[in-house]
């Protein structure tokens, strides 16, 4: 934390900003939440496998995913807890799919859109759909963001949700809502700090982003900085989910437990 910039906390792996976090770890798993993970289409799935294993590894209690029933015959059988939701011709989840999508809401502590969701016009509009009606803490990664990018100033004004974006996914965030604050790949850290201390005072999103080698996570106005020396992790969504398996367990400390989880390894 610095005088210029009070809101702005510096984190390293041998010095952890939130030391109870780290241990604060229920011992029951009944205790660790249930996690809900929304993704894939019948293009892709990667992500949403390999995170169905993270979040397990990560602690949570149980982990449920949800898949359009086009990749009913392709999960790997590690995938022990998946429900299949319809899917429309391009192998996406189809507006059926929003009575899944709400039973795994009504279900879980917390729900990760992972990605790898296609590009469909109607499958954008069931996630929005369910967006609107669930109201759980909310992670948000990858493809997921561009998918519901026309729902931006519906997004930034939900509580309880986390967005794991790349600069260039904030950058389109940032416009669609009309925020008088350009970003740019070459501006300096301490400038993108201000512009989310500024962003998340007016907006009650958690925003974690990438920026020259640092993972910023931003909440209530307050900022934190974390070296980074992973960034695929938050590409191949693995950021995301280890994020959320720290939320669940600390649900009203969202800075906390999210910036906690980067330094999880």
């Amino acid at each position: 934390m610095s005088n210029d910039h009070p809101y702005w906390q510096h984190q390293t792996t041998d010095k952890p900003l939130f030391p109870d976090i780290q241990w604060s770890k229920p011992e029951q798993k009944a205790m660790r939440g249930r996690l809900g993970i929304i993704g894939g289409n019948q293009l892709g799935f990667t992500g949403v496998a390999e995170n169905y294993g993270v979040a397990l590894q990560s602690g949570v209690g149980e982990v449920r995913v949800l898949m359009p029933d086009a990749l009913r015959r392709s999960i790997p059988p590690t995938m022990t807890d998946v429900v299949f939701g319809p899917s429309n011709p391009s192998g996406s989840l189809s507006r059926e799919a929003l009575t899944e999508m709400n039973a795994l809401g009504d279900w879980v502590t917390g729900i990760l859109l992972i990605g790898d969701c296609g590009r469909n016009s109607e499958t954008a509009i069931v996630y929005e759909d369910f967006i609107r009606k669930y109201d759980g803490p909310l992670i948000i990664t990858r493809d997921a963001i561009d998918l519901i990018k026309n729902s931006a100033s519906t997004l930034v004004d939900r509580p309880n949700t986390l967005l794991v974006a790349s600069f260039a996914q904030l950058q389109k965030l940032f416009s669609a809502v009309y925020y008088p604050k350009v970003l740019t790949f070459s501006m300096q850290l301490t400038n993108l700090v201000e512009a989310l201390h500024k962003f998340t005072i007016t907006y009650p999103i958690t925003i974690s982003v990438f920026h020259e080698g640092m993972i910023l996570v931003a909440s209530d106005g307050e900022v934190t900085s974390t070296p980074c020396t992973q960034p695929t992790d938050i590409w191949r969504g693995k950021t995301a989910t280890i994020a959320a398996a720290y939320w669940l367990w600390n649900p009203t400390k969202p800075l906390a437990s999210i910036t906690t989880s980067l330094i999880s390894d």
